[in-house]
């Protein structure tokens, strides 16, 4: 070979060199028990896999000094090379995808994008479980398939569950929306989504998910009003009946392998280091099958920002000694050898802690040697970012867009018959903002601008900067709109508006992007459909009442095809079917409700007007479960009971007294229950699907919420096609309430079960 080509060739070789050794040095999941390289481990009974998680962990822990336990209670844990364990990073994020949140996750060449649907507050607006569920497989596999190539972990920190009480939440946009019914199927399906395996192993998981953050957590930064000092004052009703219920779920019904306390204290004492709640209500009552972790330096803030306890100590012993198993950052490894050698903290609370997390690992097959000989071994980059997963992005997407205006049906527009449209607005040709927070790389993005022109011509003008407007271009704007066959206008919010650390203070639409719509709308000579991107609420009154706005269409943060989900409903290749997961509230309701109130019910002494659909008394812009169809859905009631009775034995007081409710006991509530059928018609002349929504009122007792969700089920119906929808109801269950003192209760009387426009009266008695 001549001298050149040799060096041409020796030049080639030291290019792959350099650029693939950091992929193949990324090619290896970590893993213990790596019998190959070192068969002497073969001898532990920690490493055989046919033993019960119970004993391999005990023979586990058996083994560890003090300090190695120690290495194992924090995210960052440290490896024993002497036993082999290598170090593992528990930090992932997959809160609507896998995301590069956290340390243990990243995209490399190898793996350069993950699917992301659409941020979780979108999602919930499908009202469809098995949305949840399917979403969660997607992305436990995506997961899986990078944990192969040492690019992610196991352990991913989400759903988040927390119930969206305020609108001014930044956070609100990654939850399921203010109801608690539906955070908690929410919680349970994608849970499940994410954890249950393909070989129905319920003793395994595929990834441990993790409900979070526990508890009464929803206010970030609000007036200087930070979460790490926070005190929560909540009623044990409110409680119990509202910010309770989604991680009850999680737990029992999900079987979630990690709850994550949070960063505020809830009436005194911070959650990751409460007894009560920790040890007494995850592990207690509720049985939690895995560890509890604490929100990211949440141990920190307890000394440093609460100043709990007076020395770093006696914050370490607290948390550990409460229930906490790992510490997200370094302060149990700092501080935790301390707190046991001033006798805080004993070494048998730490052999729990580390107990429970070397289970879920157990469970995840990290001890069973090399992952590729494994249930999930095969997967790999071939397996993220697939056709199939990125086109269930864009349906969930399509499920979750909610139509609020449909003036004269203005909408769907015909492709054939708009020859020109034209596109205005801050987030009408965005990326990263469809996205939302806690994201990752997406596949590829398609912005509501590439999804609009994809069917029609289109003229464009962002008409403002950015979301924050300060200064509206009308004049270009208003020029292609008075030219354009129909408008459509993309605006709302961004993460400099809502997110984590970012409260709003108001709630209208942000700078001048009210003038922007209705200077664009007066000039427009066609349909002039407003497109709202945005995790929270927004008061566009002005838009509702104005003539010249004929639709309005709320999109969340839509996803990375969600572009493409927008025009799929504005040209009706798709029939909207989401509804709103929350209250759209006028901004006046801010300007008098201050955001640290955790109360959610009202107070006509002081004209505190509640919270929720479930207790608000006051008006709104939107409603929760508001959304309309291009088509129609009729109800009829087939079948349901005018009559319930409670069986009591003849002794109990409430058959000798005027009882207005009776305790929902297990001996009380056996086999007490009914069904509700009812016929659902699609009447119109589109397919689509319709959620069916069964609300209670209870009688006035107990502060009762005015109404409530038992139930709800989303079917598919061609036109004028019917279904029929079967509800089961537990009157123990469904029809309680809880009362002024946390008591499960069910309350007698004349209770009212809404479908629609339906109403049917149910009195339940002794």
């Amino acid at each position: 070979m001549a001298p050149a080509k040799q060096h041409s060739v020796f030049l080639l070789l030291c290019f792959f060199i350099t650029n693939l050794r950091p992929l193949l040095a990324q090619n290896k999941p970590v893993f213990a028990c790596d019998l190959s390289n070192n068969p002497g481990l073969k001898n532990y009974s920690f490493c055989d896999p046919s033993l019960d998680v119970e004993t391999r962990v005990s023979d586990l822990v058996s083994k560890l000094t003090l300090q190695e336990k120690i290495g194992w209670m924090v995210n960052a844990a440290k490896g024993v090379s002497r036993l082999g364990i290598p170090n593992y990073e528990w930090w992932s994020e997959a809160l609507h995808g896998i995301s590069y949140t956290g340390p243990g996750t990243k995209f490399s060449g190898l793996v350069p994008g993950a699917t992301s649907f659409p941020q979780v507050i979108l999602t919930a607006a499908s009202f469809n479980e098995s949305l949840f569920e399917t979403i969660g497989k997607v992305v436990s596999t995506e997961a899986r398939a990078m944990y192969n190539v040492g690019l992610a972990g196991l352990t991913f920190w989400s759903p988040n569950i927390n119930i969206f009480r305020d609108p001014r939440w930044g956070r609100g946009q990654e939850t399921p929306g203010e109801d608690p019914l539906l955070a908690s199927k929410y919680a349970a399906a994608y849970v499940r989504g994410l954890q249950q395996r393909d070989d129905g192993d319920k003793n395994r998981l595929k990834v441990a998910a993790c409900c979070k953050h526990y508890t009464a957590y929803d206010l970030d930064n609000w007036k200087g009003i930070q979460r790490y000092s926070f005190n929560a004052l909540v009623t044990q009703q409110d409680m119990d009946d509202t910010f309770q219920p989604p991680f009850k779920s999680c737990v029992l019904d999900g079987n979630v392998a990690s709850v994550m306390c949070s960063y505020n204290q809830v009436n005194g004492k911070p959650t990751c280091g409460d007894p009560d709640l920790l040890a007494g209500v995850i592990r207690g009552e509720w049985k939690l099958n895995g560890y509890i972790v604490s929100d990211c330096d949440s141990l920190n803030e307890i000394f440093n920002a609460q100043h709990y306890t007076k020395t770093a100590e006696e914050a370490a012993a607290l948390s550990v000694n409460s229930g906490l198993d790992l510490n997200c950052g370094s302060f149990l490894t700092n501080h935790a050898q301390a707190a046991v050698d001033r006798g805080l903290l004993n070494e048998t609370e730490i052999n729990r802690a580390v107990t429970n997390n070397f289970a879920t690992m157990m469970r995840l097959g990290f001890f069973d040697g090399d992952p590729s000989n494994q249930l999930y071994g095969n997967l790999g980059p071939k397996d993220v970012c697939t056709t199939e997963n990125q086109e269930l992005a864009r349906e969930a997407a399509r499920q979750g867009i909610v139509l609020l205006k449909n003036t004269e049906k203005s909408l769907p527009l015909s492709p054939t018959l708009i020859k020109s449209l034209a596109v205005i607005g801050p987030n009408a040709n965005v990326t990263h903002t469809m996205i939302g927070n806690y994201e990752g790389t997406p596949c590829k993005y398609t912005t509501p601008l590439q999804g609009l022109t994809a069917s029609v011509a289109t003229m464009y003008a962002s008409g403002c900067a950015d979301v924050s407007c300060g200064t509206a271009n009308v004049d270009e704007a208003k020029r292609i709109a008075a030219t354009a066959d129909a408008v459509v206008l993309v605006v709302g919010s961004d993460q400099s508006i809502e997110t984590e650390s970012k409260d709003r203070v108001d709630i209208t639409l942000p700078g001048q992007q009210q003038i922007l719509i209705s200077e664009v709308a007066n000039v427009s000579k066609g349909p002039v459909i407003l497109v709202i991107m945005s995790g929270g609420g927004m008061d566009v009154q002005f838009a509702k009442d104005d003539p010249k706005i004929s639709s309005i269409l709320w999109v969340g943060f839509p996803g990375e095809a969600g572009g493409a989900a927008i025009a799929d409903v504005i040209f009706g290749h798709y029939n909207p079917s989401g509804r709103l997961p929350m209250t759209w509230y006028p901004q006046s309701y801010v300007e008098k409700v201050n955001m640290t109130n955790m109360n959610m019910r009202a107070d006509p002494t002081t004209g505190y007007p509640g919270r929720t659909y479930r207790f608000y008394k006051g008006p709104t812009i939107f409603s929760f479960q508001d959304g309309l169809s291009y088509s129609q859905f009729n109800h009829e009631l087939v079948s349901a009971p005018k009559l319930v009775s409670v069986p009591l034995e003849e002794t109990h007081v409430c058959r000798s007294s005027e009882c207005k409710s009776v305790d929902a006991l297990e001996e009380n509530c056996k086999s007490l229950g009914f069904s509700i059928h009812l016929r659902v018609k699609n009447v119109g002349e589109m397919s689509g699907s319709h959620t069916v929504f069964l609300f209670s009122s209870p009688p006035e007792v107990h502060n009762a919420p005015q109404k409530h969700l038992l139930g709800f089920e989303k079917l598919h119906l061609v036109a004028q096609e019917e279904g029929v929808v079967k509800f089961e109801v537990d009157v123990c269950k469904h029809l309680s309430l809880v009362d002024e003192n946390g008591k499960r209760k069910v309350a007698l009387g004349e209770h009212v079960l809404h479908v629609g426009s339906l109403k049917h009266l149910l009195n339940v008695r002794i």
